[in-house]
């Protein structure tokens, strides 16, 4: 199955490295027209070098002003993919006031705010338009010692549904897709302790991680007119975790 997005503009956050920055890659050799977002602009510019036709903008998505100016004079955006996530592993008894904060201000309050700006835009092109959230496992059931972050991604499952609704009469197609481990350069080094990883992979029907390229070809899936029937879903992409 070919799919192609020429003639379109993408919009990617999270965008220096590990699931972002493979996303926005394959959409430029889909043939989109891809504008990456990301807070490391060493990063944005070794992705800038890889893929020379990305535009890349650096911004702190956890500040609502500072982003909301730098998309300010963004353009048209077709296809949004929102990626930046943040999160630990800490008990809830130790859990301070910042941790909620942070973890919140990008995970939800930043995803919301790129969200609003892009679909404000698309409604005002009355123009069709196709949003992938990046959630988690993390939302659909409880894991230890992840407290704020499983309430955060439930947030975005929450988000996604209620802004399916309301966009949906307009055309314009709101998801998400919600992994178990992935291996990241960051998940590899979280995950590489069979004392660690063992308890997770026995709660995994398939007994494997995930890899990096089977949630960029869900992704892809997802925002082109091949998924046109499919909105306000929550695709897990966990190996059968949840069945459990």
């Amino acid at each position: 199955m070919e799919i192609s997005f020429t003639g379109k503009r993408a919009l990617v956050t999270g965008a220096t490295k590990g699931i972002g920055r493979e996303i926005a890659k394959q959409l430029a050799k889909c043939g989109a027209q891809v504008v990456a977002i990301g807070r490391d602009q060493t990063h944005l510019n070794t992705l800038k070098q890889e893929s020379p036709l990305i535009e890349t903008i650096c911004a702190d998505l956890s500040d609502w002003n500072a982003t909301t100016s730098a998309l300010s004079k963004i353009g048209p955006i077709d296809l949004l993919v929102n990626n930046a996530g943040l999160g630990w592993v800490k008990p809830m008894t130790e859990i301070t006031e910042e941790d909620v904060d942070s973890v919140f201000a990008i995970n939800t309050k930043g995803l919301i705010n790129v969200t609003r700006i892009v679909s404000k835009n698309l409604l005002a092109r009355k123009a069709p338009g196709s949003i992938v959230n990046l959630s988690s496992q993390a939302s659909l059931a409880g894991l230890m010692h992840h407290t704020v972050y499983c309430a955060s991604k439930g947030a975005v499952d929450a988000f996604t549904r209620a802004a399916a609704l309301e966009l949906g009469p307009h055309n314009i197609r709101v998801n998400c897709v919600n992994p178990t481990v992935i291996m990241t350069d960051m998940g590899r080094l979280g995950w590489s302790d069979p004392k660690v990883a063992e308890p997770m992979l026995q709660k995994i029907p398939l007994r494997r991680f995930g890899e990096v390229q089977e949630v960029v070809d869900v992704v892809l899936f997802l925002l082109s007119d091949k998924a046109s029937m499919i909105t306000g879903s929550c695709l897990p992409i966990d190996g059968g975790f949840v069945a459990c």
